[in-house]
């Protein structure tokens, strides 16, 4: 044996894990642990003071009033004032910086009502026409003509292009019921001066709508919602045109046009043309734009020129009813 070694009989014992719960009040009776409860419910044994060795630390209130007259307070409403302003401002670019769209021009024709019937209610005289057209390649096919009436709510059409209206009114011509005209016992409506019997459907070349080559809403190939050539509506025939025998009319009072104050305020001048008839009685009658110019001034032009007065055109010595175009200036002095 060494000198240092310890001998095995002397050696310290290891510790021993015991991780079982050593109680003294497990090993009593149940009895004994109930009356000990008891006794310390109403018996309770007193306790030695608590003396506490800790001591309380100040610390800093951070639920307390903010100190809105610091810089801090001052430096953050200087910067939401600078925020505020850079977001109107940036607005206001932004409306400069869109490009404007600019609704296009809508161009309405002006009829001036008639102060004249535009045909005689008479079996045996009649005068004036019709014409129409929904600007076809082809010529408008041959056919019967729909109901005549004195007043057009629907012109007559051959080729129907809204197949489902939203309100379905017969088609008629302005024809005086009393005028019996001759045309072909046809199923379909056309025009019977047509030279075409057969083909595609066509509602014409002329425009306005209607039936044939002229304009104006009726049949034919005059202008009006008559029919055949002539104008104003009805049939056998209407206005003349200066020439062939037919002088030119003159106005003998012609005040000027007052000025719209929409042409005044923005300064604008120009000359409107119109179209009209001045009748065998040197009364103007149907005006309707030529060239427009806008801004009101074509409602005034009408107003003013429903006021001339003219030398009628004559023919054979008589006078007569004419077509003319008439120019009114707007001038600003």
């Amino acid at each position: 044996m060494a000198e240092n070694e310890t001998p095995r009989n002397l050696q310290q014992p290891e510790p021993v894990l015991d991780l079982l719960l050593h109680n003294q009040t497990l090993d009593e009776p149940i009895w004994k642990s109930l009356f000990r409860n008891l006794d310390d419910f109403f018996f309770p044994k007193k306790l030695p003071p608590l003396v506490l060795t800790s001591k309380p630390v100040p610390v800093r209130d951070i639920w307390g009033f903010y100190n809105y007259k610091g810089r801090g307070a001052f430096g953050s409403t200087v910067i939401h004032i600078l925020a505020l302003a850079a977001i109107i401002g940036g607005t206001y670019l932004g409306q400069k910086m869109v490009k404007q769209i600019v609704k296009p021009k809508e161009t309405v024709e002006l009829i001036a009502p008639s102060d004249m019937p535009t045909l005689q209610a008479s079996k045996s005289v009649s005068g004036g026409g019709g014409g129409g057209g929904d600007r076809d390649k082809l010529q408008a096919t041959q056919g019967r003509l729909p109901k005549q009436s004195m007043q057009q709510l629907t012109p007559p059409v051959v080729v129907v292009r809204n197949e489902h209206p939203k309100l379905e009114v017969d088609p008629t011509i302005v024809v005086p019921p009393q005028v019996h005209l001759t045309q072909p016992n046809l199923p379909n409506l056309g025009d019977p001066l047509s030279h075409l019997p057969s083909g595609p459907p066509s509602n014409g070349t002329g425009s306005g709508g209607g039936i044939g080559s002229g304009n104006g809403g009726g049949v034919g190939s005059g202008e009006g919602p008559g029919f055949g050539p002539g104008h104003g509506g009805g049939t056998g025939g209407g206005a003349f045109r200066v020439g062939g025998g037919v002088s030119a009319p003159k106005a003998i009072y012609a005040p000027d046009p007052e000025y719209s104050e929409e042409a005044r305020k923005a300064k604008y001048q120009g000359v409107c043309v119109l179209w009209l008839i001045v009748g065998p009685d040197g009364r103007p009658h149907d005006i309707r734009p030529a060239r427009t110019l806008g801004l009101g001034l074509d409602e005034k032009a009408i107003e003013a020129v429903k006021n001339w007065r003219f030398e009628p055109a004559m023919k054979d010595g008589k006078p007569v009813a004419v077509m003319i175009n008439v120019e009114v200036s707007f001038r600003l002095y």
